[in-house]
């Protein structure tokens, strides 16, 4: 598992057994420590190589009078990828 953006600080309040017990690594950056400069030159190159379909085949869009009923999906295991609710929906 890759994370970046743990805005909020480094603590993670939950237990790492799961991910341990199945031999699922970790990972993450903490990109803040990094210079402005490196930051933009990452984001500019991000901008530009990044296929833009790939997030499409891992994210979809909902309304947010569908974040129940997509919830209780996520919870049974049958949602992959990203599920971004627009609160104007």
């Amino acid at each position: 598992m890759a994370a970046c953006g743990m805005a909020h600080g480094m603590d993670l309040p939950a237990t790492v057994a799961p991910f341990i017990l199945r031999g699922v690594s970790l990972l993450g950056i903490n990109s803040v420590n990094q210079p402005y400069d490196t930051r933009v030159t990452t984001w500019q190159r991000l901008s530009r190589e990044l296929d833009r379909a790939h997030l499409e085949e891992i994210s979809h869009d909902i309304g947010l009078s569908e974040a129940i009923a997509t919830a209780d999906e996520l919870l049974a295991g049958r949602i992959r990828g990203r599920v971004i609710a627009d609160a104007t929906r």
